[in-house]
């Protein structure tokens, strides 16, 4: 069996494009160890070639890896017109016994040796099929493809891939995952942009539940399908979280909380060498997000922050995660640390002076670093069970 992978977004790379092609044939490769697929890429194709036990995983690895912007499974043939004809009518009659009544040929020859063009392909092929189905080139009910490369590949049913670039070609960015809609969004839309993440969850237990942490565990893993692997540090944040509720101003409660994210955000980033922060904020979502109290959680970052969802609505966030299967997940009733202790009345317009001295008079600065030496460690791949780890394991 042969798969096909249209890439898009890579062509465009000029000079360095054998290094995306690589990096895409290489995160292919790390989904589908152990199958004894058949990996190569050609002229804007990517191939897999398996085994039929296999297709149901190669289908999923399709379906989530980054750098395609559509698959398809076909039907290999020789390069002659008589078995492109055979080829053609079987799929023909597959797309009839699924209620097909029109349909139309498109053709596109890279082989130039081949002696027929496309037009004439078109024509060679639909012959037979006029039979069962009629021509309709405007609306048909299905399309078949023919492709003479170094190899000739018949299919319809061509599936919509994820677009974007390979993940690895971007560097690394270290992602703040909540149990909302939003971070995992965030997340994935920087993984389309070719970048690995690592994800930074804040957990106040007893306040937030084990069952909330559990939903950020299974959020991360959805990444990971994306991103090949992550890992997820879970931040014990009680106590930094009950310093702020106690001597911080009660307005500016929320926004101290994401300012001692920050802090903690700056060591991580630096222990698994991420060049960025990500997080899932959009303008005027909430209190925390408007331009001014964006501006006092960015003066703490010591790295560029990244905010991909800072123009999307929530009908688009929502939108998102629908496809990316993290919706069900996110929406489950359990409480991240963000919404605990929040004020009636948040600050809306804080400055960076006023949060400098509020923040120094917490005194935090040892708890955070406790909070980040505390944390919990959770690897997830592609392939396997997500596994706990300790800081010298990873």
């Amino acid at each position: 069996m042969t798969y096909l992978g249209k890439i898009g977004e890579l062509t465009l790379k000029g000079s360095n494009l054998q290094e995306f092609e690589n990096l895409l044939k290489h995160n292919a490769a790390d989904c589908l160890k152990g199958l004894n697929c058949k990996i190569s890429l050609f002229a804007g194709r990517l191939y897999i070639d398996c085994d039929e036990s296999a297709c149901e995983k190669v289908e999923f690895t399709l379906n989530h890896l980054l750098g395609i912007t559509g698959w398809a499974k076909t039907i290999t043939c020789e390069k002659t017109i008589e078995s492109i004809q055979q080829a053609v009518f079987e799929l023909a009659k597959k797309q009839c016994e699924k209620g097909c009544k029109t349909f139309k040929i498109n053709a596109r020859r890279s082989d130039k040796s081949f002696p027929l063009n496309s037009y004439e392909i078109c024509c060679e092929a639909a012959g037979p099929v006029e039979e069962i189905m009629q021509v309709d080139v405007h609306n048909p009910d299905c399309t078949i493809y023919i492709e003479v490369r170094e190899r000739c590949f018949v299919y319809t049913d061509s599936e919509t891939g994820c677009r974007g670039l390979p993940v690895g070609s971007s560097g690394k960015g270290l992602l703040l995952l909540s149990g909302g809609l939003d971070s995992p969004v965030a997340g994935y839309r920087m993984l389309r942009r070719g970048m690995k993440i690592e994800c930074c969850y804040f957990h106040s237990y007893p306040y937030t539940s084990e069952e909330a942490k559990q939903k950020v565990v299974t959020l991360a893993q959805k990444l990971a399908y994306y991103g090949i692997q992550t890992y997820l540090n879970v931040i014990p944040f009680t106590d930094v979280q009950m310093k702020i509720k106690e001597n911080a101003p009660e307005a500016w409660s929320t926004l101290m909380l994401r300012v001692c994210m920050m802090k903690v955000a700056n060591l991580l980033a630096k222990r698994c060498k991420a060049k960025c922060i990500i997080t899932g904020e959009s303008v005027g979502q909430v209190a925390s997000q408007t331009i001014e109290n964006m501006t006092v959680t960015e003066h703490f970052a010591e790295l560029p922050m990244m905010r991909p969802l800072c123009g999307m609505d929530k009908e688009e966030i929502i939108k998102t995660s629908e496809f990316i299967d993290t919706y069900e997940t996110s929406i489950l009733p359990y409480e991240d640390c963000c919404v605990l202790f929040s004020p009636r009345h948040p600050v809306l317009r804080g400055t960076v002076e006023q949060a400098e001295e509020i923040y120094k008079s917490l005194e935090v600065d040892d708890l955070i670093f406790k909070a980040y030496e505390d944390r919990e460690i959770v690897k997830l791949t592609f392939n396997e069970e997500p596994c706990w780890k300790t800081e010298t394991s990873q």
